[in-house]
């Protein structure tokens, strides 16, 4: 795992109620992941938005790989 990577993933109270934004920017991870997750490629995100750099969109997935990987115990 790049632990570098996660490191473009800020958080700030002050900014979207603290929800995980790219490099202190106004852009949320969940914002790439729906543009993702709508059909968009990697090359259109940063096509679209210059601000954003490759290693962003590889950090917010990598970061929803993070939050997403834990264990659900269910009651038997």
């Amino acid at each position: 795992m790049n632990l570098e990577l996660l490191k473009r993933i800020t958080h700030n109270p002050k900014q979207f109620g603290g929800r995980p934004c790219i490099r202190g920017m106004r852009f949320k991870v969940t914002d790439v992941l729906e543009l993702l997750a709508y059909g968009m490629s990697a090359e259109q995100i940063l096509e679209e938005h210059p601000a954003l750099e490759a290693d962003d969109i590889k950090a917010c997935l990598l970061y929803a790989t993070v939050k997403m990987d834990h264990p659900v115990l269910v009651a038997a």
